[in-house]
């Protein structure tokens, strides 16, 4: 309740957003929420977003992480860079007028940040849970995109990748076990 209570009144005093940046409702999670579909915007920015921070969480996971969080990472690495890699093709050859962030937005930065600044078991226990976190929002993303998002390539390619993400899902709450 106290979530929804946040995201009425964000929305009722009309936050200002940049145009390129996100829309209120994918960045206060009322679209995840409610189940609406992100624009194509929002599905690239998120999609971009979320590939960097798998990218750069795991590669401090390959580093400092135990064998299991290890073994993840690696697998981890090479799948969002291949997504990212596919995201970028598709953005180039079919959603013109959509641009893929060079950054990370400030929440996914700090929870890297945070990251970087544990080690050991801290390190393993946080990683696990923000795998958990990242790999439902993606599903959530994805499954939402592919059911009703207005570009048609990256919808089909949403839909194609959505297997994945819940098995990387499912992976990662093995881990945090």
């Amino acid at each position: 309740m106290n979530k929804l209570l946040i995201i009425a009144i964000a929305l009722a005093l009309g936050v200002p957003a940049p145009a390129h940046a996100q829309s209120i409702g994918e960045r206060t999670g009322l679209n995840a929420l409610t189940g609406v579909s992100p624009s194509t915007a929002d599905f690239v920015r998120e999609t971009a977003i979320g590939d960097m921070f798998e990218t750069g969480s795991s590669e401090l996971a390959a580093i400092r992480g135990d064998a299991p969080a290890r073994a993840f990472a690696a697998r981890m690495n090479e799948a969002h860079q291949k997504s990212s890699s596919e995201l970028a093709l598709l953005v180039r050859s079919h959603a013109t007028g959509t641009t893929i962030p060079p950054t990370m937005d400030g929440n996914r930065q700090a929870m890297l940040t945070r990251l970087r600044g544990l080690m050991s078991d801290e390190f393993n226990r946080q990683y696990r849970d923000d795998q958990v976190s990242a790999h439902r929002d993606a599903v959530s993303l994805f499954q939402r995109y592919s059911e009703g998002g207005d570009n048609e390539r990256l919808r089909t390619w949403a839909r194609n990748m959505l297997p994945v993400l819940q098995e990387h899902l499912g992976m990662a709450q093995e881990l945090a076990r």
